[in-house]
């Protein structure tokens, strides 16, 4: 079963990520919780998969590189995917299983963040978080790093997941034009050429 401490990825969480919020270390909070109710391990490979709720540009993003930090669950392993719904809900798959769960961040927690300094002084006025005073931020990090469980997030009973079976493609060629690597399934045919998508659109 397993027995996941965020606490334990909060340094590393915050060096992977380039700098102190609390948006990240809710992400820790979050995949721990996922994986502690579905009693799995980090990912070593695909083993689990999350489906975070997020879109692009807005506040708070910085969350998912705290659960891909403590899941395993990375860009460049494929197994962590965005649904561009704009909220911060994440539903974890364990892939040997098909078992899944659905853990959001509190509206509280969430809203009581956004009524502090960090929020109202510096980041809506335009400062990066690299450059808030660690006075202003740290107490943030550590409220969300401290606060119980139940305080926190919610998290769903466990339920059934059908994942469609997916295969990872080999197969790869060298693009007649501009000579760069190309996987096949996106090679293109241009003037009896095969070519890669960009060299295609010229």
């Amino acid at each position: 079963m397993a027995n996941i401490n965020p606490q334990e990825w909060l340094e590393f969480g915050q060096k992977f990520h380039g700098h102190k919020c609390p948006a990240m270390p809710m992400g820790l909070r979050v995949g721990a919780a996922a994986m502690n109710k579905l009693g799995v391990d980090r990912a070593k490979d695909g083993q689990i998969l999350a489906f975070v709720d997020l879109g692009e540009d807005h506040c708070a993003t910085c969350y998912a590189d705290g659960l891909q930090v403590i899941m395993g669950t990375t860009f460049g392993k494929g197994n962590i995917k965005k649904t561009h719904k704009g909220k911060w809900a994440v539903t974890v798959v364990d892939k040997a299983t098909g078992k899944a769960v659905r853990v959001t961040p509190k509206a509280e927690a969430m809203l009581a963040n956004k009524q502090t300094d960090f929020f109202k002084e510096y980041r809506e006025k335009g400062i990066p978080a690299s450059q808030v005073p660690d006075e202003v931020v740290e107490p943030l990090v550590k409220k969300v790093m401290s606060a119980p469980d139940e305080m926190l997030i919610n998290i769903s009973k466990v339920f059934d997941y059908k994942l469609e079976p997916k295969k990872d493609s080999f197969n790869g060629f060298v693009c007649e034009e501009c000579g760069e690597m190309t996987v096949e399934e996106y090679g293109r045919i241009k003037d009896g050429k095969h070519v890669c998508i960009d060299c295609a659109a010229k």
